[in-house]
């Protein structure tokens, strides 16, 4: 898929400002700093159409991509970031809670890890409570530029193993840096589109 005009559309803070129109929406959860950001501006070859920061926990809105009319990528709030107060991790919690389970245009969630480092608890709690709202996903283990390109298809299966044991979810490797994987993340999501 080639996305030629893709543009931030909002940041919604209630289901009031979410965009009304009845395009699909491919969804991404992840721990603070895992990579959202990064996946979008990658994926469609901008820098800075999603904007990415060094500190965790900067996307405080549900912040809407709006890919050429076809879809949007959906940018949730990072989850287990220490330095927000508990209210602030309280509301955030909240309304993603609320998009998740109530909004009827998600067609897909994208769940981004990070490739280094075993699931945390907080990567369980989200898996449980994504297959709990029975909507379909996929796993991205992100930053494999950060290992031996060796190790990639190995660490993969060893998470997916951890967080997937049944292993019917479809599990990727990604990288901003090593944009060799953007084209099997693209393929999916094209036949995804295309049979739902």
């Amino acid at each position: 898929m080639i996305v030629k005009n893709p543009n931030f559309e909002i940041s919604a803070v209630s289901k009031k400002q979410y965009p009304q129109n009845g395009l699909p929406e491919i969804v991404l959860v992840g721990k603070s700093n895992v990579g959202k950001s990064s996946f979008i501006n990658t994926m469609i070859n901008r820098k800075k159409l999603a904007r990415t920061s060094s500190t965790p926990g900067k996307t405080r809105q549900i912040n809407f991509y709006n890919m050429d009319n076809l879809f949007y990528f959906v940018d949730l709030p990072g989850y287990g970031f220490s330095k927000m107060s508990k209210k602030e991790q309280e509301q955030v919690g909240n309304f993603i809670e609320e998009y998740l389970f109530s909004r009827k245009n998600i067609a897909l969630i994208i769940f981004l890890i990070d490739i280094r480092h075993s699931p945390t608890e907080n990567d369980r709690l989200m898996y449980n409570y994504i297959i709990s709202s029975g909507l379909p996903f996929i796993i991205l283990a992100n930053k494999a530029d950060k290992i031996a390109i060796t190790k990639v298809d190995e660490t993969v299966k060893t998470l997916q193993k951890e967080l997937n044991p049944i292993g019917d979810v479809p599990t990727f490797p990604f990288s901003s840096e090593r944009k060799i994987y953007k084209d099997d993340v693209w393929n999916f999501i094209d036949d995804f589109l295309n049979k739902n």
